[in-house]
């Protein structure tokens, strides 16, 4: 299977609140465009089903399943790819934010319930 590419925004927690920001443009190695390409016109999978999966827009799929079909799919003329310890970074960037964000619920929740078990503290 191919690793996952970060294409969403990052999100910063500071002082109780949130800020997100867009992360920045990926580049993807022409590989890996052929491969998802693949995954569309050899392997079966419908284009949302592999944007889910690659966690990258369905119509960033679409594009490079029409360029493969047209035989100009590549990695772009001032692109770099990206290599695997920045596909990581991303990764793990996302499941930091995504534990940070179960964290805070669960520390809401937790507030809460102790709040509710206080006596006289019920309505």
């Amino acid at each position: 299977m191919m690793p996952l590419v970060d294409t969403k925004v990052e999100v910063h927690y500071y002082n109780g609140g949130v800020s997100m920001e867009m992360a920045p443009k990926n580049k993807y190695t022409k590989e890996f465009k052929e491969e998802a390409a693949k995954m569309v016109t050899e392997g079966g999978l419908e284009i949302p089903e592999v944007g889910r999966r690659l966690s990258i827009p369905k119509s960033t799929i679409i594009h490079w399943v029409k360029s493969a079909r047209e035989g100009t799919l590549g990695a772009g003329k001032r692109q770099r790819p990206v290599t695997g310890e920045e596909m990581e970074v991303a990764r793990l960037k996302r499941e930091i934010a995504e534990l940070k964000m179960e964290r805070d619920i669960l520390k809401k929740a937790a507030a809460y319930f102790a709040k509710e078990s206080l006596p006289g503290t019920r309505s």
